[in-house]
């Protein structure tokens, strides 16, 4: 099941009912806590749209508190706090260089989603990482070998890359195989993350 959060509904219920601009520290920090609340009640694995479609401003204090610490939660090379996935829709080009400017900070990526439907990746990821993404988002859904063959790396390299994809929650693990989490968004037939 895909789960929506209203980044504006959050603003709204947190700070203010007439409010849709995401300014200072504190008003990101009170958004996140109503963020991740909403989390706490969805499950310890998820896949989240975070809708940005109706916010005005996005300063860096806010795209600090609420994409870059809310993706520090979930995204770890050791223990992450549950398996929670998230795609980030309605970002505009005036939230844009925030987001990006605190995702190069931390080193972070995340799935972008246009109105069309297209995904992208935002943030700081390596060539080959990318290209794999992309794979599997065209594919749909991609098992090792598949990865290995399309990027010429060896089984054992193309397992290593979709592991850290996957602990970067770009890629969901299931079964034997991975999906592009923006791809997850769009697929015809549900992806069972409690499977």
């Amino acid at each position: 099941m895909i789960n929506h959060i209203d980044v504006s509904s959050m603003l709204r219920k947190s700070v203010c009912e007439l409010y849709s601009n995401l300014v200072t520290r504190p008003t990101g920090a009170a958004v996140r806590c109503e963020i991740e609340q909403e989390l706490d009640r969805i499950g310890d694995r998820a896949l989240t749209v975070i809708d940005f479609s109706h916010v005005g401003l996005l300063d860096f204090s806010c795209a600090d508190e609420i994409v870059a610490k809310l993706l520090l939660q979930y995204v770890s090379t050791d223990a992450p706090r549950r398996e929670v996935y998230f795609v980030f829709r309605g970002i505009s080009e005036s939230h844009m260089e925030a987001i990006e400017t605190v995702l190069e900070r931390h080193k972070l990526a995340l799935v972008t989603q246009h109105a069309d439907g297209r995904t992208r990746l935002l943030g700081i990821i390596g060539l080959e990482e990318r290209l794999a993404w992309e794979i599997i988002s065209q594919l749909g859904a991609g098992a090792v070998a598949d990865i290995a063959e399309a990027t010429g790396l060896s089984r054992d390299a193309a397992e290593r890359m979709l592991d850290t994809l996957w602990r970067r929650r770009l890629l969901i693990r299931y079964d034997d195989g991975y999906v592009a989490v923006g791809s997850a968004t769009t697929r015809s037939e549900p992806l069972r993350l409690d499977a």
